[in-house]
This record gives structure tokens, C-alpha cells and sequence, in this order.
């Protein structure tokens, strides 16, 4: 007997766990399966912050609140999945996948273009309204269904996972792993389409009850590079990967059994009431800090000093430089530096520094009209040094929550494409304002 189908019977032989045990798995499995499909698509809370969030229903740490909200949506949504799946006379339907889409993406909302330059609306809950695609590494264009395709391609792929689940023409990973591929080569949704994937292998192995499986955060790269494998087995019309076979992804079934047999393994010891923690999570934080405080420089005066002219001021030259062409838009442009001293724009990339801990650009845009009075705008640029990284920062005033954060380590500097999404945070808002204000 393979050792799947070994510990797959063992795991049975076990059911029902004690009340205790279960409730440890559960807890346990809907952590990780959370923290690590939201992280895979960027979520920025770490381990600690997703489990304070769960298990204590907190929050800690300076993290967008859309990441807390999608989050805990994210878990509604396994939650939905765990139901639905309990329920094995029910087959599944698009009206199920849509509403997974809707759960976990909360709400519409604006996504920036790879240009940086503009955003658009993801409509969450509906399929594609626009075509969507990923730029490989080898820089070709690789494309998924088309908006158009899509419903068809949708209603053939339930249509086929319900005619094939009742066949039993293949195993539960089999058919989970067909699933998940044929889905991603569909990418239905305008966002969220890696995390329904995750959520429907684990419908469909809960359904024929397994435990949960986990593809983790840390093998983000494998995951993908085996996905890849598999796309140049199948081809890259998206028809063909809509109806891809089970040979063409041989290496991605496979993946999937390591993942299942790992469950397995955690399930049964839980079900022995053994140790299902793993050795972990706080070591692996601490081995982690270790090894970035051996590879990653400390704050001194001169890695400061090279942050603040190479980063801190390109920054504000090119912001300075791009909003330029806008200014005759306003009465007064003011400058004000770490100092809280109006400057002049000669002033403006002066190297000199007033505070050890940070430096400082604001910016003030007015503009008096004679039904409103005076109007005006204004941001800060800010760098601010910790010991063992550096901050830059874009905030606007009177508003705490809306700012632009990127951390950097020592020696590091900001790259061209990171600048360009400062100049579009606060170019976009001074375009609101103007919009609004100004009319």
C-alpha cells in the first residue's frame, strides 16, 4: 500500500477525534491555511499579528486595515467551504465560487496598473469584465481565458468536476490538483483567484475526508515554478489548459500528495493527542532576525547620511520634478523642511540634516478662489532611521491613515519603480484636490 493511502486509512481508523483534539487541529490548520494563502497575494500581517487577530480577535502593528478586513474575510470564506463541503449531496456551482470571491475580496475596490501611472475597479463576486495576464520571466506575455470565454469555460469546468467527482474515475488529490490547475488557467476573477483555487482543493479534499492542506508562504516559488512546469507540458491557449489532462500535470498532482501526506501526518498526531505545534514559529522568527543581523548592516552616521542624499532626496527631486509641470495650477507652492523652517526650492535638496532620527520635505499647494476662500494641500515626505533599517514615508495631512510606507535595509537604495509609486500616491492626490476643490 502507498504510503497516501496507508495513512489515509490510519487517519479514518482514528475519526472521530476527542473533542479537545479536534478543536486543537482545527485551530491550528485555519491559522496557517490563513496566513499563508493571504500572504502568498501580499498581505502584509505576519504570523503573530493573523494569530492575535483569530484567536483573540485583536489587532497590533501599523498593517493596512484592508489586509485585517480581507483577512478575516478570508476565514468566512473557509468557513463557507467547510460547510458546503460537510454537505456531500450538494454538488458544487458557479453561484458557490462567485460568492467565495465575493466573501474574501470584501468589497469592490481601486487596484493600481502595472504602469503606476492609474488604477481600476476589481468587482468582486462576477467574472472578469476585462482580460488579465501575467508577464513571465522570460518577459513573454502569458494570457488566461478571455472575459468572453470565461462563463463558458466556467460552467464546462463544474460541469466537469461534478460528472467526474461522481465517476470516481480519480482520486480526491487527483482530482483536486485537475481542479486547481484547470481554474488558474481559467483565472475567472479580476483578484482573489490563487486564494479560490487554494480554498477549492481543500472543498474538495474535506469533502472526501481529508484534512486540510496547507501550500505554504515559504514555498511560494516552488509552488509556482511547478504550476510553470506544468503550462509548458499543457501549452499556453488558455483552452488547452481549461481542459488540461491529468498526464500534462503530473508534477503538481505530486506536489499535492506531499502536501496531503504532511496533513496526514499532523492529523493523526493530533488525533494521538501528540505535539501538532510546530518547533517553530518563534524559533524560526528568532534563527531569522539572527541571520539578517549577520547579512544586513546596522544604522551608522555614514550608511544615514547615504540613505538621506541617495534615497530620501532623489525622492523629493522627483516628486518635485513631476509636480512641477502642475504648479501654475496654484497661487503658492511652501516648502518646509525636518526644521519645521519654511525653504526656499533651492533649498529643497539641501544635504543638511536639523534631527538625528529623521529628515523631512512638506509640501503646500494653494490656491484662493473668491466663493471659497483660500484652499489648500499638502504632504510630507519623511525618512526616518532605525537601527536596523530605514523608513521612507509619503503622508498627507490630516489624515494619519493614508500613507505610503517602504522600509529599507542599510546599503539599500530606492529604485526607480518604487519612486514612481510615491510620485503616483501623492500625484493622485493632488489631482482629488484639485478635482474637488477647485472646480
Amino acid at each position: 500500500m502507498k504510503e497516501l493511502e496507508r495513512l489515509f486509512e490510519q487517519w479514518q481508523n482514528l475519526q472521530p477525534l476527542k473533542p479537545e483534539y479536534q478543536k486543537k487541529l482545527d485551530s491550528k490548520l485555519m491559522l496557517d491555511f490563513n496566513f499563508n494563502s493571504n500572504h502568498m497575494e501580499g498581505n502584509t500581517l505576519n504570523y503573530g499579528q493573523t494569530k492575535l487577530l483569530f484567536i483573540f480577535g485583536k489587532t497590533s502593528g501599523n498593517a493596512p486595515f484592508r489586509d485585517y478586513e480581507e483577512m478575516k474575510a478570508h476565514n468566512v470564506g473557509l468557513e463557507l467551504v467547510k460547510r458546503e463541503a460537510a454537505d456531500t449531496e450538494r454538488p458544487l456551482t458557479e453561484n458557490f465560487v462567485r460568492e467565495l470571491n465575493r466573501i474574501i475580496l470584501v468589497e469592490n475596490f481601486h487596484k493600481r496598473h502595472a504602469d503606476g501611472q492609474s488604477t481600476y475597479e476589481i468587482h468582486v463576486g462576477i467574472y472578469k469584465t476585462r482580460p488579465n495576464h501575467v508577464i513571465t520571466l522570460s518577459g513573454e506575455t502569458f494570457n488566461y481565458a478571455t472575459p468572453e470565454e470565461t462563463p463558458a469555460m466556467m460552467t464546462d469546468l463544474i460541469n466537469w468536476y461534478n460528472e467526474t467527482e461522481q465517476s470516481k474515475t480519480l482520486s480526491p488529490v487527483e482530482l483536486a490538483a485537475l481542479m486547481h490547475y484547470r481554474f488558474i488557467r481559467i483565472h475567472p476573477f479580476e483578484d482573489g483567484n490563487g486564494r479560490i483555487a487554494r480554498l477549492l482543493v481543500n472543498y474538495i479534499l474535506m469533502r472526501h475526508g481529508y484534512p486540510m492542506i496547507i501550500v505554504k508562504n515559504d514555498d511560494k516559488e516552488n509552488y509556482l515554478n511547478i504550476l510553470n512546469e506544468c503550462d509548458v507540458n499543457v501549452g499556453l491557449i488558455p483552452s488547452d489548459g481549461a481542459n488540461a489532462q491529468l498526464e500534462e500535470i503530473q508534477p503538481f498532482v505530486d506536489y499535492l500528495k506531499k502536501l496531503t501526506i504532511w496533513s496526514l501526518k499532523l492529523g493523526i498526531r493530533a488525533a494521538k493527542g501528540e505535539k501538532i505545534d510546530e518547533d517553530t514559529d518563534w524559533k524560526k522568527a528568532l534563527i531569522l532576525k539572527q541571520k539578517q543581523a549577520k547579512e544586513k548592516p546596522l544604522y551608522t552616521q555614514a550608511l544615514a547620511k547615504q540613505a538621506n542624499e541617495e534615497s530620501f532626496l532623489f525622492l523629493v527631486k522627483k516628486v518635485d520634478d513631476e509636480l512641477s509641470a502642475f504648479y501654475d495650477l496654484f497661487d503658492e507652492i511652501l516648502y518646509g523642511n525636518d526644521n519645521n523652517s519654511l525653504i526656499s526650492k533651492s533649498e529643497l535638496l539641501s544635504t543638511t540634516m536639523y534631527k538625528s532620527s529623521y529628515n523631512r520635505r512638506g509640501f503646500r499647494f494653494s490656491k484662493t478662489l473668491i466663493s471659497k476662500g483660500i484652499l489648500s494641500a499638502s504632504f510630507e515626505l519623511r525618512i526616518e532611521f532605525e537601527n536596523q533599517y530605514y523608513t521612507l514615508i509619503a503622508k498627507l495631512a490630516n489624515n494619519e491613515e493614508k500613507q505610503l510606507k517602504v522600509d529599507f535595509n542599510y546599503g539599500e537604495i530606492i529604485s526607480e519603480e518604487i519612486a514612481t509609486e510615491f510620485v503616483a500616491f501623492v500625484g493622485e492626490f493632488i489631482a482629488e484636490f484639485v478635482n474637488e476643490q477647485l472646480n
